[in-house]
C-alpha cells in the first residue's frame, strides 16, 4: 500500500488518498503499525570499538589519557539502550564496558612489591585495538569515497537487433581425413578375428549403400559408414567408395571446427 493519510484533531474528517486506485478517508481498523516502524535510531555503531572511538573524537581526548570512568559510564548508558533495542548486541557493549573498569582498577590499585616482573601498562591492549580499528575505518571510508558502479557510474546498455550471420563452414583437409580414417581403422583392430573368408566387396556397390544413407538435408557422421564386422577390407573398400564419391562431386565432406568430428552430406 502506497499512500499517506492527513489528519485533523477531534472530529475533524481526514483528507481522502488513493491508495490503490480506492479513495481511503480514514484508517482502517484492523490496520496493524509494528512497533519497529516508527523507531529512529539518530546513533547507531558498529561496535563497541566504533563507540570508543566515536567518544575519543568528540570530547577530544587523548588516546593514552581516557577517563575510564566517565567512558564507561556513557557505555553503560548506551548498554541500556540497546537492551531496549536489541539484546543480543547489548552484550558486546558490556564486555567493553567490563575491559575499561577493569583498566581503571588496575591502573588504581598498587602493585604487587613481590612481583619481580615489571607489569605492562594495562591500557597497551586497548590503544592498540584502538589504533588498528581506526586504520581499518580510515580505509573503508576511502574505499567507499570511490566511484562505485551501480551507485555513481552506471554502465550503458544498449539493445543490438539478431543479426543472422552466414558463416562459410571450414574446408576438410587430407590430413584430417587420414586422422579420421585412424581412429576407424583403430576401432576395427579391438574386434579383429582369426576368422579367414574371402568375400567379394566392390567399391561401386559401395558408393550407392553410402548415397542411401545420407541425404542432402542432413548430416552423417563419417564413421557411421563402416561397419564393424568387415574388417580391414571393409573398412578399406568403404573409404575408397567415399573418395570416389567426392571425386565425382556426389558427396561434400563438412568438419565444424579443427579437430571435430567429420560429417558427410549428399550434394544438392
Amino acid at each position: 500500500m502506497c499512500g499517506v493519510l492527513w489528519g485533523l484533531r477531534g472530529s475533524e474528517k481526514m483528507s481522502a488518498v488513493l491508495v490503490r486506485g480506492e479513495a481511503w478517508s480514514k484508517i482502517p481498523d484492523d490496520l496493524y503499525i509494528p512497533p519497529d516502524a516508527l523507531e529512529v535510531i539518530l546513533e547507531e555503531f558498529a561496535g563497541p570499538l566504533d563507540l570508543l572511538l566515536y567518544l575519543i573524537r568528540r570530547d577530544n581526548i587523548d588516546v593514552l589519557d581516557i577517563p575510564m570512568a566517565e567512558v564507561t559510564r556513557q557505555y553503560m548508558v548506551y548498554v541500556e539502550i540497546m537492551k531496549a533495542i536489541k539484546l543480543e548486541l547489548a552484550a558486546d557493549y558490556l564486555v567493553m564496558a567490563a575491559m575499561l573498569a577493569e583498566i581503571k582498577s588496575r591502573m588504581l590499585l598498587p602493585r604487587p612489591a613481590s612481583s619481580p616482573e615489571e607489569e605492562a601498562d594495562p591500557r597497551a591492549e586497548l590503544v592498540r585495538r584502538l589504533l588498528e580499528y581506526e586504520r581499518y575505518q580510515a580505509a573503508c571510508e576511502n574505499l567507499d569515497k570511490r566511484v562505485r558502479v551501480g551507485r555513481e557510474l552506471f554502465l550503458p546498455e544498449i539493445p543490438m537487433e539478431a543479426r543472422s550471420l552466414e558463416r562459410p563452414l571450414p574446408t576438410v583437409s587430407l590430413e584430417d581425413l587420414l586422422s579420421a580414417l585412424r581412429v576407424v581403422l583403430q576401432r576395427e583392430e579391438a574386434f579383429a578375428h582369426h576368422r579367414i573368408m574371402r568375400e567379394p566387396l566392390s567399391v561401386r556397390e559401395r558408393m550407392t549403400r553410402i548415397l542411401e544413407k545420407i541425404h542432402s538435408d542432413g548430416f552423417t557422421e563419417f564413421s557411421g559408414l563402416f561397419e564393424i564386422g568387415e574388417g580391414k577390407r571393409g573398412v578399406v573398400v568403404t573409404f575408397l567408395a567415399i573418395l570416389e564419391l567426392v571425386r565425382e562431386s556426389l558427396v561434400m565432406l563438412v568438419q565444424n571446427e579443427p579437430f571435430a568430428p567429420i560429417h558427410l552430406k549428399a550434394a544438392a
